[in-house]
């Protein structure tokens, strides 16, 4: 199945945090624009906002303690929300960045192991 062109939602429960329009299907990344749903609120983009700021510290600063900081916001992201590939199948665990109208991800059927990170 080619990706390009496909809609993926990310849902908070039953509720529609956003969609992402794939439109660079560079796989095991996807990128895409993100359309932001009714349930896409401050504290979602501020948690996005803080992944992205921590991801970036983790290049400057490889550290147990600041990869444990980005690892602990992934696994909010992750507990918090559900992100459903084109067909509706939720997918079982992801990897997913927002910034402004982008969204990037990588996603699998069985949970990640630490090495995928």
């Amino acid at each position: 199945m080619g990706f390009d062109g496909t809609i993926w939602r990310l849902r908070r429960g039953t509720e529609l945090v956003g969609e992402i329009a794939v439109d660079d299907p560079d796989f095991p990344w996807l990128r895409g624009r993100f359309i932001p749903g009714p349930a896409f609120d401050t504290a979602l983009r501020e948690l996005f906002d803080r992944e992205l700021a921590l991801m970036e510290r983790l290049d400057e600063d490889e550290s147990d303690e600041s990869a444990e900081a980005w690892e602990r916001v992934c696994c909010e992201v992750n507990s918090t929300l559900a992100l459903a590939g084109p067909e509706g199948e939720a997918v079982a665990e992801f990897l997913l960045h927002i910034q402004g109208d982008r969204a990037w991800f990588r996603w699998s059927d069985t949970p990640f192991s630490e090495e995928a990170r």
